[in-house]
């Protein structure tokens, strides 16, 4: 955001007070004296004036979780262990998770702080592909390869999914590159063919790729070059 519409935005300020504190120099944004009024706040900067903090600045955070099964993509949960429990680092309550899994679902989970950078991870218009393994309970066929790259109707949602990559691992596993997120979107695919996903791995999502160190539950800081790819 701005930092003169940052500075409107507050109740205290109106528009003409704006731009005296920036002509006079009143206005610190992350240390530095600021004068003009399109400089960017971020979630994360810190915004003074004469001293007084008006937004408190704090680190972005970024974390790379193997989720394992039977935990809830959620913050809470009255019957279920959540993916933040499995999270022993202060002020967990302020990640939020960049695309969930299904409660049994396992693999790459990303939790952060940075609305803005997960919205760039998750955001079907960014294509960033995401993908599975995948193992049935029926036989995998080459028609399916073909219908997935054509998409596939989902009445519930009154719309067509984007074409999908399939690449058939073995009778009855594949892995599977998608760019949305719709509701139990895979086992809704495979569940085209009447053949029901008994296991469910995400391995990657865009240029992230699921640490092949970490045990289900653990979790790592994505490294910065990781961060930077998104």
């Amino acid at each position: 955001m701005r930092l003169d519409r940052f500075l409107s935005n507050l109740p205290r300020f109106n528009r003409q007070q704006v731009r005296l504190l920036l002509v006079q120099k009143r206005i610190r944004v992350d240390g530095l004296i600021i004068g003009d009024p399109h400089h960017e706040v971020r979630e994360f900067s810190q915004v003074e004036v004469d001293d007084e903090v008006l937004q408190a600045g704090r680190p972005p955070r970024y974390l790379m979780l193997h989720k394992p099964e039977g935990c809830v993509s959620a913050t809470r949960d009255p019957q279920h262990r959540t993916v933040l429990e499995l999270i022993d680092e202060p002020d967990v309550l302020e990640l939020h998770i960049a695309g969930r899994l299904d409660f049994n679902t396992t693999g790459l989970m990303i939790l952060t702080n940075d609305g803005q950078w997960s919205r760039r991870l998750t955001q079907p218009q960014t294509k960033l592909p995401k993908v599975y393994y995948v193992e049935t309970e029926q036989l995998i066929g080459p028609e399916y390869v073909e219908t997935f790259a054509r998409g596939l109707y989902f009445a519930f949602e009154d719309l067509t999914t984007q074409p999908a990559t399939l690449e058939l691992l073995g009778p009855r596993s594949a892995r599977l590159s998608i760019v949305e997120g719709r509701y139990h979107q895979v086992k809704r695919m495979f569940g085209h063919f009447d053949n029901k996903v008994l296991r469910l791995h995400r391995e990657a999502m865009g240029p992230l790729m699921l640490d092949e160190h970490l045990a289900p539950g653990q979790y790592r800081p994505l490294r910065a070059e990781e961060i930077e790819r998104i």
